[in-house]
This record gives C-alpha cells, sequence and structure tokens, in this order.
C-alpha cells in the first residue's frame, strides 16, 4: 500500500512536469490522447494538482514465482462484496475448524489451519471505507448505469455505515451540500450518460464537495506500468520511489509497452523484444506470443475482459487482427502490450448446499488487496481493508469476467 500510494503520487507529479517542460513532453501527450478539452481542463486544474485515488486496488496475480501486478484500478468494484464476505467469514461459528477446506486434507496438501483472522480485520472494509471521506456530514455514493451491477453491494455498504450519513445515489441526483464528500462510481469515458457529472465537478473545482477519485483520466490509464519501465525515466522514479520502491515495482510489474505506431529509426528497436515495427508482433511464433495487449482506459472496452488478447491463446490471424486494431485505435485509444505470466494451479474448494459437502476445484487466482489512503498531504497513509481472491477454473487463461468462480475473502 505505501508503495503504490507512493507510486500515484510519483505519476501525478509526472505528468504535471511533462506539462510544463520539465519531463518528457511525450509523458503528457501519451496520457492525454483521446480526452476531451473539457477533462484535461479539469485535471490540470490548481485544486486538483495533489489529488490522487484514495482507494487503491491492484490486481495480482499468484504465479509459481510469487505474485505479480498486471493493473492497478482506481474505480473499483466489489468494496461492498469484500467487506461483507469479510464480515461473514469472521463470524462463521466454525471458523477454528476452517470452513474453507475439508477436514481431511488430500495426500500432499497442507492441513487447514485451526484457526485464522480475515486480512484488514472484520470490519477493515467498512472502517476503511468510512475513513477516506473525513468529517464529511454526508457520503454521496453515485453510481452510474454503467456500474449499476455494483449498485446492490454499495447500499449493503452504505447501509451498515449508516443510512443517514451514508446515501447511494444515481446519476439524476443533485441535492449536494456544502461540505458533502460524493464516491465517483463511475468511469470518466462514460460521462455523456452521467447528467450529474458536471454538477459534481463544479462543485469539487469551487471546493464545496470533496471528491474521490479525482476525475484525472491520467490514473485510469494501463499504460502508467509502461512509463515505469521506460528507460528515459528511470531517474524521475529513482527520485520519487527511492530506490527500494524502485526496485519492489519492477520485481512485481510486468514489462510493459506502449503500442506507439510512430516509426522507427532504422537503427533502432523496441526494448526486449528487439522488434523494428510492431506489425512485427503478428510474425512472432505461438510460442513467442506469450503477450497480453490490452486498451490502456478511457474506453467502454478498457475494464472487464472485454478490451483484452492473449497472444498464445489466439491464432495468428486473430492474434494479427488484434495487433492491427491497436496500431489504429492509438490517437483516441493507446494499447499496452505485457509480458503474460501465467498463474499458478491451486486447490480450491467451494460449498455445494444441494449436496451439503466440499468439491474441489482446480484453479487459478487473481487476488486483489483494497487499501483506503486517509489524511492529507505528507500525513496520507494507506491502510489495507481487505483482500478478495478469486479463484477461475484452471483452464482459463485469462482471470476475468469468469461466469463461474470462486470468492472468498483472504484470511492469515
Amino acid at each position: 500500500g505505501r508503495v503504490l500510494l507512493q507510486f500515484n503520487r510519483a505519476v501525478n507529479l509526472l505528468y504535471r512536469l511533462s506539462l510544463a517542460g520539465k519531463q518528457p513532453p511525450w509523458v503528457a501527450q501519451w496520457l492525454d490522447q483521446g480526452k476531451p478539452t473539457s477533462l484535461l481542463d479539469l485535471q490540470r486544474s490548481p485544486v486538483l494538482k495533489n489529488e490522487v485515488p484514495r482507494v487503491i486496488r491492484p490486481d495480482l496475480l499468484l504465479t509459481e514465482t510469487g505474485y505479480v501486478i498486471t493493473e492497478l484500478d482506481s474505480v473499483p468494484g466489489g468494496i461492498g462484496l469484500t467487506a461483507w464476505l469479510g464480515r461473514t467469514y469472521a463470524e462463521c461459528p466454525h471458523r477454528q475448524a476452517s470452513p474453507c477446506a475439508p477436514d481431511e486434507p488430500a495426500q500432499g496438501q497442507k492441513a487447514a489451519p485451526t484457526g485464522w483472522a480475515i486480512l484488514g480485520g472484520a470490519n477493515g472494509m467498512s472502517d476503511g471505507f468510512r475513513g477516506i471521506f473525513g468529517d464529511a456530514p454526508h457520503v454521496h455514493i453515485v453510481v452510474s448505469e454503467e456500474s449499476a451491477g455494483y449498485r446492490p453491494e454499495m447500499e449493503w455498504l452504505a447501509t451498515e455505515l449508516g443510512s443517514d450519513r451514508f446515501h447511494v445515489r444515481d446519476s439524476r441526483f443533485t441535492g449536494f451540500g456544502a461540505g458533502d464528500a460524493v464516491y465517483r462510481f463511475f468511469e470518466l469515458f462514460d460521462l455523456p450518460n452521467v447528467a450529474n457529472a458536471q454538477a459534481i465537478f463544479d462543485l469539487a473545482r469551487s471546493r464545496q464537495l470533496r471528491l474521490t477519485p479525482p476525475p484525472k483520466p491520467l490514473f485510469e490509464e494501463k499504460l502508467l506500468f509502461a512509463l515505469l519501465w521506460n528507460r528515459n525515466l528511470r531517474g524521475f522514479w529513482r527520485q520519487e520511489l527511492g530506490e527500494g520502491f524502485f526496485e519492489r515495482l519492477l520485481r512485481r510489474v510486468p514489462y510493459t509497452w506502449v503500442v506507439d505506431p510512430t516509426p522507427l529509426p532504422p537503427h533502432a528497436a523496441i526494448p526486449e523484444l528487439n522488434l523494428t515495427d510492431w506489425r512485427q508482433l503478428q510474425a512472432l511464433s505461438q510460442r513467442d506470443r506469450d503477450l497480453i495487449l490490452k486498451v490502456s482506459g478511457y474506453a467502454a472496452t478498457a475494464w472487464g475482459a472485454r478490451g483484452v488478447w492473449l497472444g498464445s491463446d489466439l491464432s495468428a490471424g486473430d492474434w494479427g487482427a488484434a495487433v492491427e486494431r491497436a496500431l489504429a485505435a492509438f490517437p483516441q485509444s493507446p494499447h499496452v502490450l505485457q509480458r503474460y505470466h501465467k498463474p499458478a494451479q491451486q486447490e480450491a474448494f467451494w460449498f455445494d448446499f444441494t449436496q451439503d459437502r466440499l468439491v474441489p476445484m482446480p484453479g487459478r487466482i487473481r487476488l486483489c488487496p483494497y487499501y483506503f489512503v486517509t489524511g492529507e498531504g505528507d500525513a496520507a497513509r494507506a491502510r489495507l481493508g481487505g483482500v478478495l481472491a478469486t479463484v477461475c477454473p484452471a483452464d482459463k487463461k485469462i482471470i476475468h469476467g469468469m461466469a463461474d468462480a470462486i470468492m472468498a475473502p483472504c484470511a492469515t
């Protein structure tokens, strides 16, 4: 949490320095591409100068050699769900004999622990979410139609936190009071469908409303990890993150490139790939296509698994078509390429209520820790509220958007 909070602060600074000509101009150009002028003006507003997301949720994949951070989500779903799961599992009357595994472990498996505690605490998610709004008299959780599937979990959370202070609103609500806070549960690409977005932004800009996540599209871009890996920025990252944090991120973040179709000089090559043109990706063998291609951000396909392609899982024709689409989309919706780290296979169990028994399911795991940022300026701290584990069937290559999966809170 400390590392990712500092990374967000550094990204925010890098963007501002790029605009000011004190860092390479292509940084801001990449981050601004395809965004409307009104949104860029808001992102550059002096009032929002130092604002960073107050909920940080990385997506971690468990591999044979440890975990990797595939992306960061600054408008994450699952907050209410993880809060409910943590509370429910913590209150489970049989938790001394773990309900998450059979009483008798299979051969070669470790026995379940005899006692465990929810990571972040039974109320860690709800306490963490409450803490990001300070002393605001009312907190309005504005959920768009695009995000309507998450409305029930946020309604449950608001009730738990106190419906006299926490309220779930739709895009028609405009009764915000001075000093109130708004949790923005809508994506910035979807603003034309969020009628009250402009009113919210105007109130935030005039300091009458506390708004998080801030309306800064740079934090919704997956190409931030490409900036982390760019050698031209090594000095900046070392200075702003510190050597320890910087090296820690490089060990955990897959190598990431921005798929920029700008021609290279004849003697130049794309680092790590040793290609001289992005179209040469199409000629790679299936073994060499262990690469993920995905939309960076600010697009309807940039969340879930809708804008993600795994090269080794596609035919040569389909992979080539995905590469061509990414190159053509660059001016409006830049894409990134990322090394694919295959999640390790784990044995998990789910409870079948019709048969009244635990059922084994080999799966691959994504972990989503939720960090809540409280305090201001240098005194701000990122606190772990909880961790959601999603176990997808072992035959799935991309762990996202599954119809069937096990979801549970993490415990120690």
